[in-house]
């Protein structure tokens, strides 16, 4: 029996690092090998006064605190990894799938539990074969053994298909992490340019409320007329109209913000920073469409669940062959309980089992056809992820250099109304000038300074996502050591392993 039993166990083991799956081979990224160039491609971002030099490190190498100088973003940004609730069911989904993959791991390894049993039994007179009734005992204890000898890769290949969505939705959670660190800035910086906005506004307004009073003035005493007061008053309650607009726009903003934050925003919060002054990292280098392979976690994602479709392949191959499974007992057994232990009292058992298919109706030959379409459809979803990829960041790269000479121009634009409006003013005010021509030049400037501060705010939350989309916003210092995607923001100061060895 112990002859038997070792030639099992050296079949099994030189059978176990055997699958029928396909050796996986990475599929051609089917974007061009570098980004666009030329036109808006070849536009640099300007050096100016909001703009901080990224000394050529990758964005990944670039961490959230040194990319965000704003002291108030950076505590909102610590607080929302720590109590966003999305990032708290991610983080719960990744020690999920860790559990699912030990579970399934564990079927390749023999199962072995220890039993006792004790049983006490009366016959009677009439069903006993010696004519008389009698009471009989039997008392056994063993140790239980089965295994099932992976010869065809099946166990092995469900376990490679369950560590791969382990490692899956680990990359999913750091995706998650770094999509909400650019959403809090995005939003917090939303709500520092609707309170600039305003500010222009009340601006605006109490122009035109102080334009309408001297127009009554003028027009209670006979000098000025009736549509020069109608239209101090037109302008003036649009104005309010906008105020009031702006002011339910900045409540729900920061609303959104509290909801990313995952908590009510503290009061001892730092002091922020104007949008001016808000100098993030505008020269970092986009590299190379295949960087994004290893920088997105997104893409890895993708990758992950196409590696676990291909193992499946092999589990789907592996039902087509026979199912070998090895059984044993080993213990003693005795019909009474004082003599259970005593010499002589061994007993075993040994079963191995095969089952072989022979007639399913057609399931094995489904199974294999449906896990190779499982697998197709992760090809695709692997080489869209990579084109998303790649879109976004071209996207970032055109909008980086373009938004500086547009906001230079705007500037510009700022300046000459303002100056329109004053000239306006002074010409109305000499009767030179009909109170029309300063009404449209105050129209005019409040505009310039509304598309100034919106274009302010478009070409940093470009910044910020640009940032993202390289893979930026996973380290919280420069030069940090990054974490394991399956370890939680609040365990990044403790040392960690490869994802691979977490389980």
């Amino acid at each position: 029996m112990n002859r038997t039993i070792l030639t099992a166990l050296a079949a099994a083991l030189f059978a176990s690092g055997c699958t029928l799956a396909p050796t996986y081979e990475r599929p051609a990224a089917p974007v061009a090998a570098t980004y666009p160039q030329g036109d808006v491609y070849d536009n640099q971002p300007a050096k100016g006064a909001a703009t901080r030099t990224a000394n050529d490190h990758a964005a990944i190498d670039i961490g959230w605190r040194e990319f965000f100088i704003d002291p108030r973003l950076q505590r909102l940004i610590e607080l929302a990894l720590q109590n966003n609730r999305d990032l708290r069911v991610s983080a719960l989904k990744v020690e999920e799938a860790r559990a699912q993959y030990r579970i399934q791991r564990a079927d390749l390894m023999p199962s072995v539990s220890v039993d006792g049993t004790g049983t006490r039994s009366r016959t009677p007179k009439d069903l006993s074969y010696v004519g008389r009734a009698t009471v009989g005992s039997d008392y056994q204890v063993a140790a239980s053994a089965s295994w099932e000898l992976d010869f065809f890769g099946k166990v092995r290949s469900l376990t490679e298909q369950s560590m791969q969505t382990y490692f899956s939705t680990a990359q999913a959670r750091k995706a998650e992490e770094i999509l909400l660190v650019s959403q809090v800035a995005d939003q917090y910086l939303t709500l520092v340019a609707y309170g600039e906005m305003l500010a222009s506004t009340k601006n605006t307004y109490d122009t035109a409320r102080r334009s309408y009073e001297l127009t009554k003035l003028q027009y209670d005493m006979g000098t000025g007329s009736e549509l020069d007061l109608r239209e101090a008053a037109g302008t003036m309650q649009q104005a309010q109209a906008n105020y009031e607009s702006q002011q339910r726009s900045r409540a729900q903003a920061e609303n959104a913000l509290v909801l990313l934050v995952g908590a009510p925003l503290a009061a001892d919060l730092p002091q922020g920073l104007p949008l001016a002054s808000q100098q993030l990292l505008a020269d970092i280098p986009a590299g190379l469409p295949s960087d994004l392979l290893t920088r997105r976690p997104d893409i890895m994602e993708a990758e992950a669940t196409l590696i676990g479709a291909n193992a499946n392949i092999g589990a789907a191959r592996a039902a087509f062959f026979p199912s070998i499974s090895l059984t044993g007992d080993f213990g003693t057994a005795s019909a009474s309980l004082g003599t259970l232990f005593k010499p002589g009292q061994l007993a075993w058992s040994f079963g191995p089992t095969i089952s072989v298919p022979i007639f399913k109706g057609g399931e094995n030959r489904a199974n294999l056809d449906l896990a190779k379409l499982e697998k197709n459809v992760a090809v695709a979803q692997y080489e869209k992820a990579i084109q998303t990829a790649f879109r976004e960041v071209s996207d970032g790269l055109a909008a980086r250099g373009t938004y500086d000479r547009q906001i230079k121009a705007l500037q510009e634009n700022v300046e000459s109304q303002q100056r329109r409006y004053d000239l306006s003013d002074v010409r109305y005010r000499n009767g030179a000038d009909s109170y029309l021509n300063v009404l449209t030049a105050q129209t005019d400037l409040y505009s310039a300074q509304q598309s100034l501060i919106t274009a302010s705010l478009n070409r940093l939350t470009n910044l910020v996502d640009l940032y993202q989309y390289l893979g930026g916003g996973w380290i919280e210092h420069s030069g940090d050591t990054p974490r394991a995607a399956d370890a939680p923001y609040a365990q990044q100061t403790e040392p960690t392993t490869h994802v691979a060895s977490q389980p």
